[in-house]
């Protein structure tokens, strides 16, 4: 029976009972027991395996669990380490992703149920003839629900649960405990977007020094996060913290694909044509020397290469989330800022201090804590470490690119709208046939703009950044039926208007790789003709149609009308 494809499936179990393809990453058991510390960090980008990781980890240290799953895998080989630790340890296992809302309040109520949820798969402690009447007691605050079905743990409860649960467990198996808390950081994010995050400082300080450092129950933790959070205090005291960050020489295969296991799995599910493309759209990621891909990316994109083999790679990462690090990042840009994402996008890269323990209420302070948040959540990646904390940082690949020009259009569009008398000044100059003011308007946009420099990225993509910037500016007028990439006589236009008064315009874009504006515009006139582009203007019953040729270099135009 050939495997099904996983996409979103988080429980180590569920890949083998439910049939789904593997790539094996369970040696990361053995490098972490090797290289453990009492309390270790992972720090690595969204959906890169840090969930899937953590619940193997469970899977495998957790008494009783089903130890068959590991049979062929990777880690069955070293005997002696399974001998001594596979199933011998019990294990509590949280996720903090879900610790939401709008208020500090209401993101307490969260936090119960993830608690308590977890308590309750060890119901059998209520009965324990291992435990006190006190200590049953304890366990009875931890699940105690309302008759709403609320969990109701007092303060002080929720914030030494995890050391209770520790300690009930360690008593009932008399065994040490392992605790795992994935996404650790989310909480913090949330936080601080919403208002709270003094607080929820607070909340997390005392939770996890009351889990992970006065916790004689524990024999070790790991907790797995975006950014690595320290000098929040939340580790206070914790001088047994041991973090591995994407710059670390240890576990730079445990999270995320190589290239060797893309290629193995193209090939399995018989789409190995794809590699290249897969390469250039979700490759690129550089952990401690090794280029790793996205699993979440990779996934996607074979999935859905298996509905269509012509299926075209999309932006599947970046719309996981609201991407508010990278709106904020270009909101704060100056000048020299702008100069620095055009080389970004343009394929070339910078050099940049990087500091990654900053804190979230540090990140407006500089710039260049910005350029760290990029760093850390998987926006930038390294290419090589300079002298000191500097760091050598580029776009990882085309997906992230494409990324960051999307969201400089959506904030060039909403600089440019606050002028609105002088957009719709440069929006009527097109069916007006004023093709000087068009040119000299769009020259002086573009020098407020950032653009794509001339050198590493196509010129495909050079053309569909300038097109973006056009079409949110043309968009002012809505009164306007604007088409864009529509399909006219032998092809497609890049922008087509129809004006209220029966006046169509169409305008083609070329990206002037050698600067020669000129040449451009001669060529953008050439094709609407030999391709007819106006032909759906006429057939709408536009009586009077305009066609602009413009080309764009770097941050200068020209627009010829034909």
């Amino acid at each position: 029976m050939k495997k099904k494809l996983p996409v979103g499936i988080e429980s180590f179990e569920e890949f083998f009972k439910e049939n789904f393809y593997y790539i094996d990453k369970t040696m990361f058991i053995a490098e972490l027991l090797n290289n453990w510390g009492k309390v270790n960090l992972f720090t690595r980008p969204r959906r890169f395996g840090k969930s899937l990781n953590m619940s193997m980890l469970k899977a495998f240290f957790e008494i009783g669990s089903d130890q068959t799953l590991f049979e062929g895998l990777e880690i069955s080989r070293e005997k002696e380490l399974c001998e001594k630790y596979m199933g011998s340890f019990p294990v509590v296992s949280i996720s903090l992703k879900s610790l939401d809302g709008p208020t500090y309040q209401e993101a307490c109520t969260a936090l119960r149920p993830v608690i308590g949820m977890e308590a309750m798969r060890f119901s059998f402690l209520e009965k324990s003839d291992k435990l006190t009447n006190d200590e049953k007691n304890m366990y009875r605050a931890l699940v105690h629900v309302n008759e709403k079905g609320r969990f109701t743990m007092e303060k002080d409860v929720l914030l030494t649960s995890l050391k209770i649960l520790s300690r009930l467990l360690s008593r009932h198996y008399d065994s040490k405990v392992i605790l795992l808390i994935d996404e650790y950081d989310v909480p913090l994010d949330k936080a601080f977007q919403a208002g709270y995050y003094g607080e929820m400082v607070s909340l997390l300080r005392s939770l996890f020094g009351n889990a992970l450092k006065t916790n004689e129950y524990l024999y070790f933790a790991v907790l797995t996060g975006c950014l690595r959070i320290s000098r929040e205090s939340i580790f206070t005291g914790l001088n047994n913290l041991n973090v591995m960050t994407i710059t670390d020489s240890y576990f730079h295969t445990a999270f995320g694909f190589t290239d060797r296991e893309v290629e193995k799995l193209l090939r399995d599910f018989g789409l190995e044509e794809a590699l290249e493309t897969m390469r250039d759209w979700y490759d690129g990621y550089m952990f401690s020397g090794t280029s790793v891909y996205c699993p979440w990316d990779v996934m996607k994109y074979t999935q859905a290469l298996l509905k269509d083999r012509d299926a075209k790679p999309e932006n599947y990462w970046a719309n996981t989330s609201g991407n508010e690090m990278i709106r904020r990042f270009i909101g704060k840009a100056d000048r020299q800022t702008r100069s620095e994402i055009e080389r970004l996008i343009a394929g070339e890269s910078i050099v940049k201090p990087i500091n990654q323990e900053l804190t979230y209420s540090e990140l407006d302070a500089s710039i260049d804590n910005l350029w760290s948040v990029l760093f850390t959540a998987g926006y930038l990646t390294q290419r090589g470490r300079r002298a000191g904390d500097q760091w050598e940082l580029a776009i990882p690949n085309r997906e992230i690119r494409e990324l960051f020009v999307k969201q400089i259009q959506e904030w060039f569009r909403g600089e440019t709208r606050a002028d609105a008398g002088k957009l719709k000044r440069f929006c009527e100059a097109f069916p007006g046939g004023n093709v000087l003011e068009v040119e000299e308007m769009l020259r002086g946009y573009l020098w407020k703009s950032i653009s794509i420099r001339d050198t590493a990225v196509k010129k495909e993509m050079k053309e569909n950044f300038f097109h973006g910037l056009l079409l949110g500016l043309l968009q002012y007028q809505n009164n306007w039926e604007i088409e864009s990439n529509a399909e006219s006589g032998e092809g497609y236009s890049d922008i087509l208007i129809k004006t209220q008064d029966r006046t169509g315009v169409v305008i083609e874009i070329k990206y002037a790789e050698e600067g020669n504006l000129e040449k451009g515009c001669e060529e953008a006139l050439a094709q609407i003709e030999t391709r007819q582009y106006d032909a759906v203007l006429r057939r709408d019953g536009m009586e009077n149609i305009l066609k602009y040729g413009i080309a764009f270099y770097k941050k200068n135009c020209k627009a010829v009308l034909g």
